[in-house]
């Protein structure tokens, strides 16, 4: 088996993601073919050319058969994927992945992942010293009868001249900035939300009907962002909010208010830090 440093290129990309799409697939499901969506394409070279000693491909035979995706901001050491396909499973391959996008986190005093419900990767994650916080999503049609009043709190569309406020949040939260994340985020994502007022500041990411990333200096904003990030979801469109562990109740709150469902859905890893809060992570970017 050969570890190689993931290529900015589309070859690569498409390897990450069938990759990726394998591990993920219902195996009682019907087969189809799945097609990763541009972001997905996206991340994986934007990753590839930031931080290229974090992400890499594992071969056998000339055959991709698992990748990791890693980064460095600041400080806080992030696994934003990490897939091996079912029938290379359980043979060292995520291990030997994990050890090296590890390597290069190697110094952070902080680290986040946002894992799936899969027991393997939880396993590899405890492993490597991640606490994991039990998370839930919440899923279903927005009840539109359920939003409150927004109260005295503007929210109002951001572009790339609210920077200086993204990263002012981070650092607050969660000790680092997204840096260069938030340039592929504002391309690919249909909505950058942005309260800023008095009584502090946030910022919310939403595409369709998903609630990618949201981090608030207060519980108060924080809920204000996701009502409206839930308002704006198009009609007939099912809401997902994803990642939420018990220091988030202020957003299954809201949830529960415009009728989402919760479940039980994933891990939020971390190491050498408590959950940020008011803070709903993206799972590709953290």
């Amino acid at each position: 088996m050969i570890l190689r440093q993931v290529r900015d290129t589309v070859a690569d990309a498409e390897a990450v993601q069938e990759i990726s799409l394998a591990s993920f697939a219902d195996p009682a499901a019907p087969a189809r073919a799945a097609v990763p969506t541009p972001l997905q394409l996206a991340r994986t070279r934007h990753l590839a050319r930031t931080d290229p000693q974090g992400c890499w491909l594992a071969e056998r035979d000339g055959e991709p058969v698992g990748a990791v995706l890693s980064m460095r901001r600041e400080g806080l050491w992030a696994a934003s994927l990490f897939v091996v396909r079912p029938q290379a499973q359980g043979k060292g391959v995520g291990r030997l992945l994990l050890e090296r996008a590890a390597a290069y986190g190697r110094g952070c005093l902080r680290g986040m992942v946002c894992a799936s419900a899969s027991p393997a990767a939880a396993r590899r994650y405890r492993l490597a010293g991640f606490t994991l916080h039990p998370a839930m999503r919440l899923t279903g049609r927005v009840d539109r009868a359920g939003l409150l009043d927004p109260g005295d709190i503007p929210v109002h569309r951001g572009n790339a001249t609210h920077r200086h406020l993204l990263d002012s949040v981070d650092r607050r939260l969660r000790g680092s900035a997204h840096g260069p994340d938030h340039e592929l985020m504002l391309g690919h994502f249909e909505e950058l939300l942005i309260a800023d007022a008095l009584a502090g500041s946030g910022y919310c990411y939403r595409d369709g009907g998903g609630v990618k990333l949201l981090a608030a200096t207060s519980k108060r904003i924080a809920a204000r962002l996701l009502r409206e990030a839930l308002a704006r979801v198009p009609d007939g469109e099912p809401a997902r909010v994803e990642f939420l562990t018990a220091e988030q109740e202020w957003a299954l709150d809201v949830g529960l208010e415009v009728g989402l469902t919760p479940q039980v859905h994933g891990f939020v890893g971390l190491h050498g830090m408590r959950p940020p809060t008011p803070y709903l992570p993206s799972g590709a970017f953290l």
